[in-house]
């Protein structure tokens, strides 16, 4: 493959324009970053009887909107993108990538885009074991080569470690706002403090609802005003690390 089939220059991005969903095609070394970051998903997904994959919708904290997903395992990364502090915004499906490769059109539409306070970072979401295939792997490593010749960062995902993982979706039950009271999340706030397990800050408040408190407490913690060890396994004895 050569040098000038893996650069931006000979690829061409496609992608729809969040309001009316018409299409745009233009290269990729000129497309404007603020129409990939509001673009609409290239493609949507379909319920039929029999599929193998789990799709749907997840709301994102993040961007306060729906972001849809094609798999458990995308499902299990966006959720880590939404905890991510250093992610402020999502796009699913941002665009198409084209170009003619050995004399054969590629095609690729990445998984998502994320807009964070680094620059843009591309990321396609492959079960580990699908990495050893050949063809996979080709994919993958011309979408790294076209991505990085923006100067963006490319990222390929795979399952995420099983504590990361189980604690990020557990505290994605309480991500939403509503239904949190505020004021009970400036109590807890003040009262923490850095080498508090969560039980102990949960038992600062005994004559309040407990199930109140508890979400309060996990709540600041998703939103990073509270801070615990998240590669560990969660439990009423974890400590907390900081509070911000």
């Amino acid at each position: 493959m050569s040098p000038d089939q893996l650069t931006g220059a000979a690829v061409n991005v496609s992608f729809r324009r969040g309001g009316d969903l018409s299409e745009r095609s233009v290269a990729w070394s000129s497309a404007a970053v603020e129409d990939l970051r509001a673009a609409a998903p290239w493609r949507t997904f379909r319920w039929y009887r029999g599929q193998k994959h789990y799709s749907g919708w997840y709301w994102s904290a993040t961007v306060r909107d729906l972001v849809i997903y094609e798999s458990r395992l995308e499902l299990a990364n966006l959720m880590l993108a939404d905890f991510d502090e250093r992610v402020r915004g999502i796009v699913a499906q941002p665009f198409l990538l084209v170009a003619e490769v050995n004399g054969t059109e590629r095609r690729h539409v990445p998984d998502f885009l994320l807009d964070t306070d680094s620059g843009p970072v591309v990321v396609d979401v492959k079960p580990a074991q699908r990495l050893q295939n050949r063809g996979v792997a080709e994919v993958l490593e011309w979408t790294r080569e076209v991505v990085e010749s923006r100067g963006w960062r490319y990222d390929v995902a795979s399952e995420p470690p099983l504590p990361r993982a189980a604690n990020i979706r557990f505290l994605a039950g309480y991500r939403r706002e509503e239904g949190i009271s505020s004021e009970y999340c400036d109590a807890v706030h003040r009262a923490a403090h850095e080498g508090m397990t969560i039980g102990n800050l949960i038992d600062q408040f005994p004559d309040r609802p407990s199930a109140l408190v508890r979400a309060a407490t996990l709540h600041l913690i998703w939103r990073h005003r509270l801070h615990i060890d998240v590669d560990t396994v969660m439990t009423n004895r974890t400590q907390i690390g900081s509070v911000s």
